[in-house]
C-alpha cells in the first residue's frame, strides 16, 4: 500500500510538472523557441484580431528566425511583480503545470532585480523605455518645466509608473491635477477626445497611440520632464532566460546587437509608430 500510494504521488508530481525552460541546443533541436509576452501591453504585445500582435512579437519572431528555429509566442498577464513573473514563466511555474517559456521579453535591465532573481539570467537589451508626456499645444504654451503645467489636467493610467511618478512629484503638487484611468489606452482615448491637455505615459504608448490616431505634430508635441521623485523616468529593457539557459541568453544578445546596427530594430519600431532608441551603450 506504501509502495503504491507513493507511486501515485510521484505520477501526479510528474503531470503537473512544467515543462522546463531549455538551453539553446535544446531549442535548435526542437525547432522552437518558446517566448513569453505580457498581455495588454501595447505597442510592445497585445492581441489584434485574435492574434499575437505588437513590437515585442515582432522581435521575438526576429529573434527566432536568428536562431534559425520558430516563435512560439504566449501571452501572459502581468503578476504583482516581475520577480514572480519569473517564478512562473521561466523557471518554477505554476500549479496546473504549465509549460515555461525559453525566454522572457520587456523585462527591465536592472542589477538590483538580477541580483535577487538568481534563477534568471538578462539577456542585453533593446530599447531605452522613457516616461513623457504628450500635450495640446493650443492649451498648453512652453511646457518645458513642472511649473509650465500650473493646474493643467493630466489624463494618466492609474497605479502605472507615470502615475508613481507624479503623485511624488514636487512633494505631491501634481496630485490634483490627475485624472486616473484604468488602463493607458482608456487614458489616450479620452486625451484624444479633447479630456485633458496633457497625457502622461511611456513615450512609446504615447507615440504609437497618436501614430494610431494620425494626429497631427503641429497640434500635439511630446515632451519628457525631469521631475524630481524616487521613481525612475528611464529605463532599459531586455529578455530574461533561466540561469542555466546562459548560451541562449548570449545568443539572443549577439542577434539584439546585429538587429541594432543592421537597422532591423529601428523598422520593428517604425512599423508601430514608436521611435526606436537604443538602450545606452549602443
Amino acid at each position: 500500500m506504501v509502495r503504491g500510494f507513493l507511486f501515485s504521488v510521484a505520477a501526479v508530481a510528474l503531470a503537473t510538472a512544467p515543462v522546463a525552460a531549455r538551453p539553446l541546443d535544446e531549442v535548435a533541436s526542437d525547432g522552437t523557441l518558446r517566448v513569453v509576452l505580457y498581455e495588454q501591453n501595447a505597442p510592445f504585445s497585445d492581441l489584434k484580431d485574435g492574434k499575437p500582435y505588437g513590437i515585442e512579437v515582432d522581435l521575438a519572431e526576429a529573434l527566432a528566425a536568428a536562431l534559425k528555429v520558430k516563435a512560439e509566442i504566449r501571452l501572459v498577464d502581468a503578476g504583482e511583480n516581475v520577480d514572480g513573473d519569473f517564478r512562473l514563466n521561466l523557471w518554477k511555474g505554476d500549479l496546473a503545470g504549465s509549460q515555461l517559456g525559453d525566454l522572457m521579453l520587456h523585462v527591465p535591465v536592472d542589477k538590483l532585480l538580477a541580483i535577487r532573481n538568481e534563477q534568471i539570467f538578462m539577456t542585453r537589451p533593446y530599447y531605452d523605455q522613457r516616461l513623457a508626456f504628450a500635450v495640446r499645444k493650443s492649451a498648453v504654451e512652453n511646457f518645458e518645466t513642472v511649473g509650465d503645467i500650473g493646474t493643467a489636467a493630466i489624463d494618466v493610467e492609474g497605479n502605472s509608473a507615470s502615475d508613481a511618478m507624479l503623485l511624488t512629484a514636487q512633494g505631491g503638487q501634481l496630485r490634483p491635477n490627475l485624472k486616473h484611468f484604468k488602463s493607458f489606452d482608456e487614458a489616450a482615448k479620452a486625451f484624444l477626445a479633447g479630456d485633458a491637455p496633457i497625457l502622461a505615459g511611456s513615450r512609446a504608448g504615447i507615440e504609437s497611440a497618436l501614430f494610431a490616431a494620425k494626429s497631427s505634430k503641429d497640434e500635439i508635441g511630446i515632451r519628457e520632464l525631469r521631475l524630481g521623485g524616487p521613481v525612475k523616468l528611464t529605463w532599459d529593457l531586455g529578455g530574461a532566460v533561466k540561469s542555466d539557459s546562459r548560451d541562449l541568453a548570449y545568443a539572443v544578445g549577439d542577434a539584439i546587437t546585429a538587429m541594432t546596427e543592421n537597422g532591423t530594430l529601428k523598422a520593428i519600431f517604425d512599423k508601430h509608430g514608436v521611435e526606436f532608441s537604443a538602450p545606452k551603450g549602443y
